[in-house]
Protein backbone atom coordinates (compact mmCIF):
# COMPACT_ATOMS: atom_id res chain seq x y z
CA UNK A 1 0.00 0.00 0.00
CA UNK A 2 0.90 3.90 -0.75
CA UNK A 3 2.27 5.17 2.78
CA UNK A 4 0.52 8.78 4.01
CA UNK A 5 1.30 8.87 7.26
CA UNK A 6 4.65 6.66 7.85
CA UNK A 7 7.92 6.72 6.14
CA UNK A 8 9.29 3.34 5.39
CA UNK A 9 13.07 2.39 4.80
CA UNK A 10 15.01 -0.84 5.02
CA UNK A 11 19.19 -0.07 4.98
CA UNK A 12 21.37 -2.38 6.09
CA UNK A 13 18.63 -5.16 6.87
CA UNK A 14 16.96 -2.87 9.12
CA UNK A 15 13.73 -1.67 8.44
CA UNK A 16 12.93 1.59 9.91
CA UNK A 17 9.03 2.81 10.38
CA UNK A 18 8.39 6.72 10.85
CA UNK A 19 5.21 8.01 12.42
CA UNK A 20 5.29 11.15 9.73
CA UNK A 21 2.71 13.24 11.04
CA UNK A 22 5.15 16.16 12.32
CA UNK A 23 2.18 18.76 11.88
CA UNK A 24 0.07 16.81 14.95
CA UNK A 25 3.09 15.65 17.18
CA UNK A 26 2.83 12.46 15.16
CA UNK A 27 -0.40 11.65 16.83
CA UNK A 28 -1.77 8.16 15.70
CA UNK A 29 -5.06 7.78 14.08
CA UNK A 30 -6.67 4.57 12.07
CA UNK A 31 -5.39 5.37 9.20
CA UNK A 32 -1.55 5.63 10.81
CA UNK A 33 -2.32 2.03 12.70
CA UNK A 34 -3.22 0.56 8.97
CA UNK A 35 0.05 1.96 7.43
CA UNK A 36 2.12 0.77 10.70
CA UNK A 37 0.58 -2.34 10.65
CA UNK A 38 0.87 -2.82 6.42
CA UNK A 39 4.56 -2.05 7.05
CA UNK A 40 5.75 -4.83 9.46
CA UNK A 41 3.23 -6.98 7.57
CA UNK A 42 5.40 -6.28 4.77
CA UNK A 43 9.17 -6.91 6.96
CA UNK A 44 7.52 -10.21 8.23
CA UNK A 45 7.84 -11.46 4.55
CA UNK A 46 11.27 -10.13 3.87
CA UNK A 47 13.60 -12.63 4.41
CA UNK A 48 16.86 -9.91 4.17
CA UNK A 49 15.25 -7.68 6.71
CA UNK A 50 16.60 -9.11 10.29
CA UNK A 51 15.17 -6.09 12.22
CA UNK A 52 12.41 -3.10 12.58
CA UNK A 53 13.21 0.39 14.36
CA UNK A 54 9.88 2.81 14.98
CA UNK A 55 10.55 6.57 15.57
CA UNK A 56 8.59 9.53 15.17
CA UNK A 57 9.26 12.45 12.74
CA UNK A 58 11.68 15.10 13.96
CA UNK A 59 12.49 15.69 17.17
CA UNK A 60 9.40 16.91 18.95
CA UNK A 61 7.49 13.73 19.27
CA UNK A 62 7.81 9.95 18.90
CA UNK A 63 3.44 9.88 19.47
CA UNK A 64 1.87 12.59 21.40
CA UNK A 65 -1.11 9.99 21.55
CA UNK A 66 -4.15 9.12 19.68
CA UNK A 67 -5.80 11.61 17.17
CA UNK A 68 -8.20 13.32 19.66
CA UNK A 69 -10.36 14.88 16.75
CA UNK A 70 -11.19 11.32 15.78
CA UNK A 71 -11.40 9.84 19.02
CA UNK A 72 -13.87 12.34 20.24
CA UNK A 73 -16.31 11.13 17.46
CA UNK A 74 -16.83 7.41 18.38
CA UNK A 75 -19.83 6.17 19.92
CA UNK A 76 -19.52 3.52 22.65
CA UNK A 77 -19.46 0.62 20.52
CA UNK A 78 -16.89 2.16 17.93
CA UNK A 79 -14.93 3.34 20.64
CA UNK A 80 -14.68 -0.80 22.32
CA UNK A 81 -13.77 -1.91 18.04
CA UNK A 82 -11.38 0.70 17.68
CA UNK A 83 -9.88 -0.58 20.61
CA UNK A 84 -9.61 -4.33 19.92
CA UNK A 85 -8.66 -3.49 15.96
CA UNK A 86 -5.76 -1.35 17.79
CA UNK A 87 -4.93 -3.43 20.35
CA UNK A 88 -4.58 -6.25 17.48
CA UNK A 89 -2.06 -4.44 15.39
CA UNK A 90 -0.55 -3.89 18.85
CA UNK A 91 0.06 -7.48 19.71
CA UNK A 92 1.18 -8.45 15.89
CA UNK A 93 4.16 -5.99 16.95
CA UNK A 94 4.48 -7.51 20.45
CA UNK A 95 5.18 -11.11 18.96
CA UNK A 96 6.79 -9.78 15.95
CA UNK A 97 9.36 -12.98 15.14
CA UNK A 98 12.28 -9.98 14.78
CA UNK A 99 13.60 -7.60 17.15
CA UNK A 100 11.91 -4.19 17.31
CA UNK A 101 13.34 -1.34 19.06
CA UNK A 102 11.02 1.84 19.92
CA UNK A 103 13.74 4.62 19.46
CA UNK A 104 11.77 7.60 21.15
CA UNK A 105 12.19 11.13 20.44
CA UNK A 106 9.90 13.58 22.42
CA UNK A 107 6.46 13.36 23.53
CA UNK A 108 5.99 9.17 24.45
CA UNK A 109 2.21 9.29 25.35
CA UNK A 110 -0.66 7.60 25.30
CA UNK A 111 -1.62 5.59 22.61
CA UNK A 112 2.35 6.34 21.74
CA UNK A 113 3.86 5.01 25.21
CA UNK A 114 1.65 1.93 24.37
CA UNK A 115 2.89 1.82 20.97
CA UNK A 116 6.22 2.07 22.72
CA UNK A 117 5.66 -0.61 24.96
CA UNK A 118 4.74 -3.10 22.58
CA UNK A 119 7.94 -2.73 20.87
CA UNK A 120 10.36 -5.60 22.51
CA UNK A 121 12.53 -2.37 23.92
CA UNK A 122 12.71 1.24 23.96
CA UNK A 123 15.54 3.51 23.56
CA UNK A 124 15.07 7.07 24.55
CA UNK A 125 16.78 10.72 23.82
CA UNK A 126 17.43 12.53 26.67
CA UNK A 127 14.15 15.37 26.00
CA UNK A 128 11.92 12.38 25.76
CA UNK A 129 8.61 12.29 27.70
CA UNK A 130 6.29 9.39 28.70
CA UNK A 131 3.21 9.09 30.38
CA UNK A 132 -0.52 8.11 29.90
CA UNK A 133 -2.96 10.93 30.71
CA UNK A 134 -5.79 9.80 29.60
CA UNK A 135 -7.86 10.31 33.05
CA UNK A 136 -7.26 13.69 32.03
CA UNK A 137 -10.04 13.47 29.41
CA UNK A 138 -12.01 11.14 31.30
CA UNK A 139 -10.54 7.96 29.35
CA UNK A 140 -8.26 5.39 30.13
CA UNK A 141 -5.94 3.90 28.12
CA UNK A 142 -7.57 1.46 25.53
CA UNK A 143 -4.56 0.31 23.50
CA UNK A 144 -3.53 -1.85 26.76
CA UNK A 145 -1.35 1.08 28.51
CA UNK A 146 -2.97 -0.71 31.77
CA UNK A 147 -2.04 -4.30 31.19
CA UNK A 148 1.58 -3.65 29.40
CA UNK A 149 2.49 -1.07 31.78
CA UNK A 150 2.21 -2.74 34.87
CA UNK A 151 4.05 -5.12 33.47
CA UNK A 152 6.92 -3.60 32.85
CA UNK A 153 7.29 -1.46 35.48
CA UNK A 154 5.04 -2.95 38.37
CA UNK A 155 1.76 -2.88 39.52
CA UNK A 156 2.11 0.50 42.30
CA UNK A 157 4.07 2.28 39.45
CA UNK A 158 1.91 1.98 36.79
CA UNK A 159 -1.00 3.00 38.67
CA UNK A 160 0.65 6.24 39.78
CA UNK A 161 0.95 7.03 35.87
CA UNK A 162 -2.38 6.12 34.75
CA UNK A 163 -4.40 7.53 37.78
CA UNK A 164 -2.13 10.89 38.04
CA UNK A 165 -1.71 11.10 34.32
CA UNK A 166 1.86 12.64 35.17
CA UNK A 167 4.72 12.68 32.77
CA UNK A 168 7.88 11.53 33.72
CA UNK A 169 11.15 12.15 31.22
CA UNK A 170 13.62 10.09 29.89
CA UNK A 171 16.35 9.52 33.08
CA UNK A 172 13.14 8.19 35.19
CA UNK A 173 11.44 6.20 32.23
CA UNK A 174 15.22 4.42 32.52
CA UNK A 175 14.97 4.24 36.27
CA UNK A 176 12.45 2.42 36.56
CA UNK A 177 13.14 0.36 33.93
CA UNK A 178 10.46 1.54 31.13
CA UNK A 179 13.13 2.14 28.64
CA UNK A 180 16.73 0.56 27.86
CA UNK A 181 18.87 3.39 27.25
CA UNK A 182 18.52 7.21 27.46
CA UNK A 183 20.67 8.74 24.96
CA UNK A 184 21.86 12.02 23.32
CA UNK A 185 19.09 13.29 21.04
CA UNK A 186 21.49 13.34 17.86
CA UNK A 187 22.71 9.94 18.88
CA UNK A 188 19.50 8.33 19.08
CA UNK A 189 19.14 6.22 15.88
CA UNK A 190 22.58 5.48 15.60
CA UNK A 191 22.23 3.72 19.28
CA UNK A 192 19.26 1.77 18.33
CA UNK A 193 20.64 0.79 14.52
CA UNK A 194 23.37 -0.17 16.70
CA UNK A 195 21.69 -2.77 18.91
CA UNK A 196 19.82 -3.81 16.06
CA UNK A 197 22.96 -4.91 14.50
CA UNK A 198 24.18 -6.53 17.39
CA UNK A 199 20.93 -8.83 17.72
CA UNK A 200 21.20 -9.74 13.80
CA UNK A 201 25.23 -11.18 14.22
CA UNK A 202 23.45 -13.87 16.25
CA UNK A 203 21.25 -16.78 14.88
CA UNK A 204 18.08 -15.16 13.49
CA UNK A 205 16.07 -18.67 14.21
CA UNK A 206 17.36 -18.26 17.81
CA UNK A 207 16.65 -14.84 18.20
CA UNK A 208 13.06 -15.64 17.32
CA UNK A 209 12.50 -18.16 19.56
CA UNK A 210 14.30 -16.23 22.39
CA UNK A 211 10.77 -14.02 21.63
CA UNK A 212 8.46 -16.24 21.74
CA UNK A 213 9.87 -18.02 24.56
CA UNK A 214 10.12 -14.43 26.87
CA UNK A 215 6.89 -13.36 25.39
CA UNK A 216 4.80 -16.33 25.61
CA UNK A 217 6.35 -17.87 28.60
CA UNK A 218 4.73 -14.28 30.48
CA UNK A 219 1.38 -15.45 29.70
CA UNK A 220 2.27 -18.72 31.57
CA UNK A 221 3.34 -20.52 34.62
CA UNK A 222 6.66 -20.39 35.62
CA UNK A 223 6.16 -24.20 35.14
CA UNK A 224 4.74 -24.06 31.87
CA UNK A 225 7.25 -21.80 31.01
CA UNK A 226 10.24 -23.48 31.80
CA UNK A 227 8.71 -26.71 29.64
CA UNK A 228 8.27 -24.25 26.76
CA UNK A 229 11.97 -23.24 27.00
CA UNK A 230 12.51 -26.53 27.06
CA UNK A 231 10.63 -27.72 23.78
CA UNK A 232 12.55 -24.36 21.85
CA UNK A 233 15.89 -25.31 22.98
CA UNK A 234 15.62 -28.55 21.13
CA UNK A 235 14.09 -27.07 18.61
CA UNK A 236 17.43 -25.16 18.36
CA UNK A 237 19.46 -28.46 17.64
CA UNK A 238 17.14 -29.32 14.63
CA UNK A 239 18.67 -26.43 12.93
CA UNK A 240 21.49 -26.28 10.85
CA UNK A 241 22.51 -22.74 12.87
CA UNK A 242 22.89 -24.49 16.00
CA UNK A 243 24.93 -27.20 14.24
CA UNK A 244 27.28 -24.03 12.53
CA UNK A 245 27.34 -22.01 15.53
CA UNK A 246 28.68 -24.46 18.42
CA UNK A 247 31.38 -26.11 15.77
CA UNK A 248 32.34 -22.09 14.84
CA UNK A 249 32.86 -21.74 18.52
CA UNK A 250 34.76 -24.97 18.61
CA UNK A 251 36.97 -23.81 15.71
CA UNK A 252 37.44 -19.95 16.94
CA UNK A 253 35.96 -18.35 14.32
CA UNK A 254 32.85 -16.35 13.09
CA UNK A 255 29.91 -18.12 13.08
CA UNK A 256 27.92 -17.65 9.42
CA UNK A 257 24.59 -17.98 10.01
CA UNK A 258 21.99 -18.65 7.40
CA UNK A 259 18.56 -19.14 9.11
CA UNK A 260 18.06 -22.46 8.40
Amino acid sequence: MAYKNILFEIKDKIATITVNRPEALNALNWQTMQEIQAAFSRVKEDAEVGGVMITGAGEKSFVAGADINELATHDPVGAKEFSLACQEILHFIEHFPKPVIAAVNGFCLGGGCELAMACHMRIASENAKFGQPEVSLGLIPGNGGTQRLPRLIGKGRALELVLTGNMIDASEAYRIGLVNKVTPQEELIVTAEKMLKTIMTHGPIAVKLCLEAVNHGLELTLDEGVRLESNLFGLCFSTEDMKEGTQAFIEKRKALFKGK
